[in-house]
């Protein structure tokens, strides 16, 4: 069993240190490219940080590595920090990508863009679990067929924990959490010496930019959730909707390939594509399911799921899928929530799951190395909401893969009176710079021209 926890009820306020606590920042450049080429974060100038590792007992240090693209003298009206979400995606890159979407919208000439590699990944201190290519993906437990699979799951993923509480970072390890990520975006605005600091997080990004506007309410001034989970983050509950995600979702890659079943045979109707991938996968495995739903993430890789399906070899993992990103995804996500422990819990979530989402539930549902973490979690899990102003709009696609239209919703709640939700009539993972234009004007609207909507409203499709 868990040791009881000792709710330090306060802990956010350590994150106010003295002045002098955070020095300018030097800015140079180039930044780093994380051995890519042509370089993603080409144009950017990059500065470090020092933040403290533990903000409840400051003291040791660790480092964190901003970029940034300046905005317009004349048009600048502060700073945007974004991030990609994972946990783990470093985001130095960030606000080149920004400009190069948005550059013609006015948007990156009015703020300081600013990206970062979150504590524990990237150019930012790392931490590691020395997992295998194999064990890096454990934070989402294979397709299950009953309960040995479980037990079978659970033994590989006793192995994971046991490797991050035994690695040399382990150290580390009990400080990466989004709380403390929270308190890491209070020190970067304080070096920026701003006031305040506007925000966009997508995906995971989501979840650390609630728990920024909740920590620091009065710190937060244009705050964009998009594509957004629920208020615990990615606990148990938003693993297992990520079968929900999929079942959402993959109608519309169904429609796609019945519509191109002279190219790929996949079948002529969605039901036929439906049965096809019932078929494939029974012969296949669970890599083949998993393949499936992270392709359902954008309309731009559906070629990618029909080429996979017809026997196309896949790509192999890019420079960025490495054990810190890893490592850091499973440190958060462990150390954010109490995971059940008992592999009764998990046998009978698969079986349940099966019955409600067939195509995924028995993967979202499985044990992952969480269940036997080896560190107790140093505080609770961040409340989100509170008292503060209304400043969080939230945007989300109704068929969004990986996190679902049901946490967006709870989320919106959660805040009340201080937030908007605006759904997009679109499938994918990110609102935000993609097709819809409804969409895209709903986040450039309020970042950029400061209209916060009245009311929740939706778009339709772009289709």
């Amino acid at each position: 069993m868990r040791k009881a926890l000792v709710l330090l009820a306060f802990l956010p306020l350590l994150a106010t240190p003295p002045a002098e606590a955070s020095p300018s920042l030097k800015w140079t450049a180039p930044c780093p490219d994380y051995g890519l080429s042509p370089s993603p974060t080409a144009g950017l100038e990059c500065a470090k940080l020092r933040v403290p590792l533990d903000y409840a007992h400051p003291g040791r240090t660790i480092e964190l590595t901003i970029s940034r693209h300046a905005g317009v003298p004349g048009k600048r009206r502060g700073v945007l920090l974004m991030n990609p979400g994972g946990p783990g995606s470093p985001g130095l890159a960030m606000p080149a990508q920004l400009v190069q979407r948005m550059g013609g919208s006015g948007l990156p000439d009015a703020y300081d863009v600013i990206g970062f590699d979150p504590r524990g990944t990237g150019y930012s201190t790392p931490v590691t679990c020395d997992l295998t290519a194999e064990q890096r993906g454990a934070v989402l437990g294979p397709y299950a067929n009953g309960p040995r699979d479980v037990v079978a799951t659970a033994a590989k993923a006793r192995v994971v924990a046991g490797k991050c509480g035994a690695a040399a970072t382990a150290d580390l390890l009990p400080h990466m959490t989004t709380a403390n990520t929270a308190r890491d975006l209070d020190r970067i605005r304080e070096a920026l010496e701003e006031r305040k600091i506007s925000y966009y997080g997508v995906s995971y990004g989501s979840y650390l930019g609630a728990a920024y506007a909740s920590m620091f309410p009065g710190r937060g001034d244009r705050i964009v959730l998009d594509s957004v989970l629920g208020p615990r983050g990615l606990d148990v509950v938003a693993n297992q909707r990520f079968a929900e995600g999929f079942d959402d979702r993959f109608p519309d890659f169904a429609a796609w390939a019945a519509a191109r079943d002279d190219d790929y045979h996949l079948g002529r109707t969605p039901a036929a594509v439906t049965a096809k991938f019932a078929e494939l996968a029974a012969v296949r495995g669970p890599e083949f399911r998993a393949n499936t739903w992270n392709g359902l993430y954008d309309d731009a890789s559906f070629p990618a799921i029909a080429a996979d399906w017809v026997g196309t070899s896949r790509a192999a993992a890019g420079p960025l899928d490495n054990d810190s990103h890893a490592a850091l995804q499973l440190q958060v996500i462990c150390n954010d929530n109490d995971w059940p422990e008992r592999l009764g819990f998990y046998q009978h979530a698969v079986e349940r799951e099966r019955a409600r989402h067939p195509m995924f539930g028995p993967a979202a549902a499985n044990v992952n190395p969480c269940a036997f973490w080896p560190v107790e979690r140093a505080e609770p899990p961040v409340r989100l909401g509170g008292p503060g102003p209304a400043n969080v709009l939230l945007v989300q696609n109704l068929r969004d893969p990986a996190t679902p239209l049901s946490g967006a919703r709870e989320t919106r709640a959660a805040f009340g009176a201080r937030a908007r939700l605006v759904t997009v009539d679109a499938g994918g993972h990110g609102v935000f710079t993609r097709k819809n234009a409804c969409g895209n004007q709903a986040v450039l609207g309020y970042l950029r021209d400061g209209v916060f909507p009245a009311a929740d409203s939706s778009c339709q499709s772009a289709r």
